[in-house]
């Protein structure tokens, strides 16, 4: 089965990337969440953080400095280095 997965940052030429496997659970996974800074995001991921708690998933808290731009490559490279998955808290 062959996917295509467009990313909203409008590049001209995308890069092609690999998808990654699916936890096989989140006990015991270290999940990111990361804030991107908009309008009740933090009460979403809040609430998010005490479901994955409750299954015995570690998580870690993360914030873009404002949501009009992409993440700083700086931040996604520490995400990616110390989560096993990432949930994106999207809100208004």
């Amino acid at each position: 089965m062959h996917t295509t997965l467009l990313d909203p940052t409008a590049e001209l030429s995308p890069v092609e990337r690999q998808i990654l496997p699916r936890l096989a659970s989140l006990a015991g996974a270290t999940i990111g969440l990361l804030d991107i800074s908009k309008p009740r995001g933090k009460e979403f991921l809040d609430e998010v953080e005490a479901q994955l708690l409750a299954i015995g998933a570690k998580v870690k808290r993360y914030a873009k400095p404002t949501f009009a731009r992409t993440a700083p490559v700086e931040l996604t490279q520490r995400i990616s280095i110390e989560c096993d998955a990432v949930i994106e808290g999207l809100a208004d």
